[in-house]
């Protein structure tokens, strides 16, 4: 598996896992095991079900270090998602911490 491939499989896989989040979230927000709330719940789980086994395939084929690595950039989708979907406020500390996330990552991929 080439960097880039890699690299791409590892972001995506950690956007999936940022969806259980957003999953989450919602169904926190709905009255408590209403319809809503249970399918919130269900797609929360689902999805976790589905990034569990994403990320066992990809620590077959990617060292642990770097897979793990790129576990940060998962904090960074949620911080946008919640942005997008929830309208949360994004701080100047929040894109600090995406920007150190981010050079840390880069600086890892250079080597």
């Amino acid at each position: 598996m080439n960097a880039i491939t890699k690299y791409g499989v590892l972001i995506g896989i950690n956007l999936l896992y940022a969806c259980v989040t957003l999953f989450t979230k919602y169904a926190a927000q709905q009255e408590f095991l209403s319809f809503a709330y249970c399918i919130g719940l269900a797609a929360a789980i689902g999805v976790m079900g589905l990034y569990a086994i994403c990320w066992q395939q990809v620590l077959k084929r990617v060292e642990l270090s770097t897979a793990y690595m790129f576990k940060g950039t998962s904090l960074i989708f949620v911080m946008l998602l919640a942005f997008a979907v929830f309208g949360e406020v994004i701080t100047t500390m929040n894109i600090l911490g995406a920007c150190v996330i981010i050079v840390g990552i880069a600086l890892y991929a250079k080597e």
